[in-house]
């Protein structure tokens, strides 16, 4: 594997600063590439820490990862401007903290273990994956254990021995949609029609103008793709959930691709952008695919 994919164990923001500053320090000595993602009281904590250290980027993973299948792509062009650059690179991701909803953590999860699937091949790098033992549940860190082929704790580092190459584990179906719902199916020439049920919709649940119509977009884009690559048509059903738009896309079609729609397609291709730029443009999306069908759940929450 290319990627030394480590999990942290830390109990208080010192321990999370101990180990940050040593990661983050090494790599700066060694000319490398250094991306911190995480938190903002992180940030300005290992901020102060750090004090002039070298080439450090800061983002603040709530507005980075807010939807985490964005992630991989963000750690991809890392990477890849490290090879440009003729430098290595390391990073600092924490994708997990409390606070986070069932739905976005379960995505979360697999952006995890799908990492080990992204950077199997290519050049080495390292990325620390900071988990707070004291603010997660037993088993949100035994999850980490089974995605991370490395763990640290206390300053120690040594392989997982709990860790699972498996991804079937996280192949959760997604909660039935509720009875209320809206439901349309459709074809081709339905799509102005379902655009205009997005959008009733959105406006019920007084999303603002912008947002809605990045909503309107991606079930558009997601739709297209179930016309040209699910059969020639959909379904779609519509919810609003505690002021969230929900809207779900589900066709026969089958992507066995685990990493469809997580990194960026390139200039030159003539298709695959419908599912990239609904994961840019929503708060969460949820994609499942196997030889029953394709499901993607687009969530767009309240101003």
């Amino acid at each position: 594997m290319s990627v030394r994919h480590e999990a942290y164990l830390y109990r208080d923001l010192a321990g999370f600063v101990d180990a940050a500053v040593s990661f983050v320090e090494e790599g700066v000595a060694a000319g490398e590439t250094v991306l911190v993602a995480v938190g903002a009281r992180q940030i300005d904590a290992l901020r102060e820490a750090l004090g002039t250290t070298g080439d450090v980027v800061f983002a603040n993973m709530a507005d980075l990862g807010r939807n985490p299948t964005r992630i991989i792509s963000i750690w991809r062009e890392l990477v890849r401007d490290s090879v440009r650059s003729g430098r290595g690179c390391r990073g600092i991701g924490e994708p997990i903290w409390a606070g986070r909803s069932s739905a976005e953590l379960l995505e979360c999860q697999r952006h995890e273990a799908l990492l080990n699937v992204a950077f199997e091949h290519g050049p080495t790098w390292r990325l620390m994956c900071p988990y707070d033992v004291t603010t997660l549940s037993p088993a949100v860190i035994d999850e980490a254990l089974a995605s991370h082929p490395v763990v640290g704790e206390d300053g120690v580092r040594s392989p997982s021995d709990r860790f699972v190459a498996n991804l079937d584990r996280l192949d959760h179906a997604l909660p039935a949609p509720p009875p209320e719902a809206a439901e349309v199916a459709f074809t081709v020439t339905d799509l102005p029609a379902l655009r205009d049920v997005v959008a009733a919709l959105a406006s019920a649940a007084r999303l603002c103008p912008d947002r809605a119509a990045e909503l309107v977009l991606a079930v558009h884009e997601v739709a297209v793709n179930s016309i040209r690559h699910g059969g020639g048509r959909g379904r779609l059903v519509a919810w609003i959930e505690q002021g969230t738009v929900v809207c779900e896309i589900s066709d026969s079609g089958w992507a066995p691709d685990p990493l469809t729609g997580r990194e960026r397609p390139p200039a030159s291709a003539r298709g695959g952008r419908g599912l990239w730029l609904a994961n840019e443009w929503c708060d969460l999306v949820q994609w499942r695919s196997s030889f029953a069908g394709t499901q993607v759940r687009m969530h767009m929450n309240g101003c």
